[in-house]
């Protein structure tokens, strides 16, 4: 349960001439804490709850618990979230050994693209597409979290 990835800023729209798939995805945060999240999501016809733990201090990893549950449910829990919904493109880019999931944000958040890819440990080599900009991994206002609370369309 806990989750390592690493996170990056996207320097072009290349990664859409080669993804897997494409999904709409829709998330609230029922709390925001930077000790605990509790993430509400619509991802395409499914919907999830995610509790994820604070970030070690290189901001690598992190505990993350995920269960499924009905879309009804997840839009039900949406309208109890806190002011910030966020909306989205992901896309899954495979790209060598490893699946790159590229965020494309809409509304207050538009114009933010990151992708994240998941690793098995810290120090797990992996192959960076040209694409792939800046990395962002721990930086507190790039997670969800904290979009939802000062969108990246107000960071002027």
């Amino acid at each position: 349960m806990i989750e390592i990835e690493r996170k990056f800023l996207v320097k072009s729209t290349e990664f859409k001439s080669n993804f897997n798939t494409k999904t709409k995805i829709v998330q609230g945060f029922l709390n925001s804490h930077k000790n605990r999240t509790v993430r509400v999501r619509l991802r395409g016809n499914c919907g999830f709850l995610t509790v994820k733990g604070k970030s070690s201090a290189n901001g690598l990893s992190r505990f993350e618990w995920e269960t499924k549950i009905t879309v009804t449910e997840a839009e039900a829990l949406l309208q109890l979230c806190e002011n910030g919904v966020i909306e989205k493109y992901r896309y899954e880019v495979i790209v060598g050994k490893h699946t790159f999931e590229v965020d494309e944000f809409l509304g207050d958040n538009q114009g933010l693209i990151v992708a994240e890819v998941e690793l098995t440990t810290e120090d797990e080599i992996f192959e960076s597409p040209n694409w792939l900009g800046e990395e962002v991994t721990g930086v507190v206002k790039y997670y969800n979290s904290q979009l939802s609370l000062k969108p990246y369309l107000s960071w002027g």
